[in-house]
């Protein structure tokens, strides 16, 4: 079913559907199929218009002002049949229904099509200054409204200059510019007609740095825009909001003889007051919508209280890396992949699931972050991405609050009769190179470095249920170690390293 459809001859809408539809205005909990958003007088669920019988219906579906067919109430009546050239007049909203009925019911198409009652356009050369002064005025008042409705920006910027080029007499393109927030350039969003385009940027940077629509007269100015194609007039106008240049609206007369005037620009730079605010709610709208994607992100890697000091220093939250001294804590669940062998893939991942769901609020609560899952492995920082003095003594308590949590872990599952495990920790400190790596929107902050390394193996010698810290973490924290024994460890190059076993901590 296509509807062509015109709200108080004014604004032309067309849409496709089914054949058999709800009209009325849209609503939380209300479905209707041809919303009339604008349209303040049309009840929530107005009519009803559906194909049957081989001919076309209409039903009033007891609404608040009323249905009527060629001037005569339907309201209260059931169904109603149409005919052709019926005029239809829901609210302040008409249309006019085309349904041939006079061929036989196999050789009808199952659509109906009803179009808009055309006989006054919007605008005629029979207008007065009045009745076009009131028409703009309307179409002002809806703007905001149809503007409102678009959830995305590319959408809400090709609605704009489509209905320029319908609302301003004489207009033969239309294009729209916003600023780039980095580099300052006018980026081309969106135009009309598709592939016939011309842009002064020299009247473009004019209108953004002046603040102040103008028009342009090809016989005053001549050199000014580029000779091809070149309109005898055109108009520009900056998006103005909160003391902001967004971009810039270019609208020409190229293929007609219609002249700019003033009028025509006070309609430009309204409708470009009421885009401004419209691409600039989307603009902070698509902000937030980043923004909580990456907060999500952020919630994976950090505690809630280092994502917020993250998100509060948006300076910070980009691509790149700096050098800080940070300590690395691994941790690895001893003889993992002999115990997942003998499991089905799901109860592995639920294993893997369970401990690491167990010991992320330990290490949030020492204000360490997730650098990465690796296998059955999790790398922690502390003292990064926040430099945090207390990182050294945090660390330590953590691997001791992560082994204890684990024993809680382990006995559940054994009482259970589930399979269990048992993890080794490893730390050390260092300087490392930390940043953010990645695309935009989608990173990941991360650390590299020897320091990263020599943690891995410290954890890897760890045993079962062992904490194993190095010499330089030692020195800085044996004031709250109550037990440790020193021993040496293997590395992966026949190598030593020195090592100590932490068992107990002072409170």
């Amino acid at each position: 079913m296509q509807i062509v459809y015109c709200y108080k001859n004014i604004l032309e809408q067309e849409k496709t559907f089914g054949d058999d539809i709800i009209v009325g205005r849209h609503e939380s909990g209300v479905e209707v199929d041809l919303d009339l958003q604008f349209d303040r007088r049309a009840s929530h669920r107005h009519a009803r218009i559906w194909v049957s019988e081989g001919r076309c219906w209409i039903e009033d579906l007891d609404s608040r002002n009323g249905t009527t067919v060629n001037g005569q109430s339907i309201h209260g009546k059931g169904r109603w049949p149409l005919n052709e050239n019926d005029v239809i007049k829901i609210a302040d909203t008409t249309l006019r229904a085309k349904f041939n009925a006079k061929l036989p019911k196999s050789e009808q198409n199952s659509k109906i099509t009803l179009t808009l009652d055309a006989r006054t356009p919007v605008y005629s050369v029979e207008d007065s200054s009045h009745e076009l002064a009131e028409r703009r005025l309307a179409i002002l008042y809806e703007l905001p409204l149809q503007f409102g409705r678009e959830e995305q920006l590319d959408s809400l910027l090709t609605m704009i200059v489509r209905k320029l080029i319908d609302l301003v007499p004489g207009s033969s393109r239309v294009a729209l510019t916003l600023k780039d927030p980095v580099t300052n350039r006018l980026l081309l969003k969106a135009h009309v007609p598709s592939g016939d385009l011309a842009v002064s940027m020299t009247l473009a940077q004019r209108a953004l740095e002046q603040r102040v629509g103008f028009i342009w007269q090809r016989d005053v100015d001549p050199h000014v825009t580029r000779q091809e194609n070149m309109a005898k007039s055109a108009m520009y106008a900056p998006l103005l909001w909160k003391g902001k240049a967004l971009g810039v609206i270019a609208l020409d007369n190229y293929q007609k003889v219609h002249d700019f005037d003033d009028d025509d620009l006070k309609l430009l730079m309204a409708v470009a007051q009421q885009a401004a605010m419209a691409v600039a709610n989307q603009m902070l709208q698509e902000e937030l919508r980043r923004e909580a994607v990456t907060r999500s992100n952020l919630l994976q890697q950090f505690s809630p209280k280092i994502a917020n000091q993250i998100m509060s220093q948006r300076g910070r939250l980009q691509l790149g890396g700096e050098r800080c001294e940070a300590t690395i804590l691994f941790a690895d669940i001893r003889g993992f992949s002999k115990l997942a062998r003998k499991m089905e893939p799901e109860a592995v991942v639920d294993l893997l699931n369970y401990y690491f769901a167990g010991l992320l609020p330990v290490i949030f609560a020492y204000d360490g972050s997730v650098d990465k899952y690796a296998g059955d492995a999790v790398l922690s920082l502390f003292g990064s991405p926040e430099p945090d003095a207390a990182q050294y003594e945090k660390a330590v308590r953590a691997a001791v609050g992560m082994q204890a949590k684990m024993c809680e872990l382990t006995a559940r599952r054994d009482t259970a009769g589930e399979v269990a495990c048992n993890i080794g920790i490893g730390v050390h400190c260092g300087e490392v190179v930390h940043g953010f790596v990645g695309i935009p929107d989608r990173m990941t902050f991360a650390a590299i470095g020897d320091p990263v390394n020599r943690a891995a193996r410290y954890c890897d010698a760890a045993k079962a249920g062992e904490i194993l810290i190095s010499p330089e973490l030692y020195e800085r924290v044996w004031r709250i170690i109550r037990h440790a024994e020193p021993l040496t460890i293997d590395g992966k190059f026949q190598e030593q390293f020195a090592a100590y076993r932490i068992t107990e901590l002072w409170e």
